[in-house]
């Protein structure tokens, strides 16, 4: 004890020298706003996806291009339009056009290359993100299609991204997704010509209808014939689909019936039941969707005049739920449900065809439901 007194005496002293310990002095305003700011800034930038770099850098190159200060390379488009450049940032940013460089003409220590087929301000916008990775929302909303096409022949990997990116979401529609479509082929770009297949797939009266679907027929009949040949599996593959489905429905439906079948004749419900049921007055909802149908069918059956099989709809049908539930049920010595042990030494004496087709609606019935094997239909007071 004295032990422990003199330990926790000798801790005051330094817990207290410890409280006397000065706190450090806080960061200044400025420096905590300027931290802040370039974190928002980046992560502006980086949400907004136009550049991967930062602005100061950004801008630098901006106004490198923007000035042309030092351009050595003259780049010829349509219309007679020039674009000015640096030589090494074309060559390092693009294997293409620094072939082309090699190869190109010099004036002086001017060069020269051409690049046609895509509107001159597209080029402009290409050679633009060659120096900044940059781009204004417009101008991609613009020349989507033509910077997929330069990324692609001059082999700008990030821009091509970026414009498959932006295609994604939003800028794919349903008057250019033909165009997209086939340059998409053209380009090597698969997951964009997939959304655009499924585009079109989804959409194949609003597409067909389009002015750039009547433009293909006519340069690309092989691709429409292609196109055409996946509406028709598309529709086919809706169609099996459909008629899974409803068929489940079914299977799911029969596999209610008959548990709603055992239920009754075993345990009773409301006021139909075996025999020797005493029924409550205040009895609690039943859990089958299907017993108020089924008990009415069951009524029915028992009041019928026309109860030979072919002779009622209705009593028909009641039929087969009772010799479809034979087939499903485990042990018919001890099943309560009527003529259950009727039907089990009757399909014994089925031929062939019969007994398979039982067996197969059996097995659908049960796969469907997830059940491996049959007992569940057992009607003994045990289960």
């Amino acid at each position: 004890m004295e032990n422990t007194e003199n330990i926790c005496t000798d801790l005051i002293p330094i817990q207290a020298k410890a409280n006397t310990i000065p706190l450090p002095p806080p960061l200044p305003k400025s420096a905590i706003t300027s931290h802040f700011q370039k974190s928002r800034v980046s992560s502006e930038s980086l949400e907004r996806g136009y550049s991967c770099v930062s602005t100061a850098t950004r801008d630098l190159w901006d106004g490198l291009f923007d000035e042309a200060y030092g351009a050595d390379v003259y780049i010829h488009t349509d219309h007679g339009g020039i674009v000015y450049a640096h030589a090494y940032i074309l060559g390092m940013t693009s294997p293409v056009l620094k072939g082309m460089l090699k190869q190109s003409k010099k004036s002086g220590r001017k060069r020269s290359i051409s690049i046609h087929g895509v509107p001159p301000d597209a080029v402009k916008v290409f050679i633009r993100y060659l120096y900044s990775c940059r781009y204004e929302k417009e101008e991609m909303e613009e020349f989507v299609l033509p910077l997929l096409m330069l990324s692609h022949v001059y082999v700008v990997p990030q821009l091509k991204r970026e414009c498959e990116r932006q295609l994604g979401r939003g800028l794919l529609t349903l008057e250019n997704v033909v165009d997209v479509f086939q340059l998409a082929l053209l380009c090597d770009a698969p997951r964009l010509s997939l959304l655009c297949h499924r585009m079109i797939l989804k959409n194949f009266k609003a597409v067909s209808s389009s002015e750039a679907w009547q433009a293909m027929q006519q340069s690309h009949p092989v691709l429409e014939k292609e196109l055409l040949g996946s509406v028709v599996d598309e529709d086919n593959r809706q169609k099996k689909r459909v008629k899974k489905m409803n068929e489940r429905k079914i299977y799911l439906e029969l596999f209610e019936a008959m548990e709603t079948l055992v239920h009754i004749c075993r345990d009773g419900c409301r006021t139909i039941g075996p025999h020797d049921k005493d029924f409550k007055v205040n009895q609690p909802p039943c859990k089958y969707a299907a017993c108020k149908g089924l008990e009415l069918l069951i009524r029915h059956f028992a009041g019928c005049k026309l109860r030979a099989p072919g002779g009622c709809t209705q009593c028909k049908r009641m039929w087969q739920l009772l010799e479809l539930h034979s087939h499903l049920c485990a042990d018919s010595n001890l099943c309560r449900v009527p003529l259950c042990r009727n039907f089990k030494d009757r399909s014994k004496k089925q031929g062939r065809k019969d007994e398979v087709k039982w067996k197969l609606l059996v097995k659908k019935i049960l796969w469907t439901k997830g059940v491996a094997r049959t007992p569940f239909f057992l009607t003994t007071e045990t289960i």
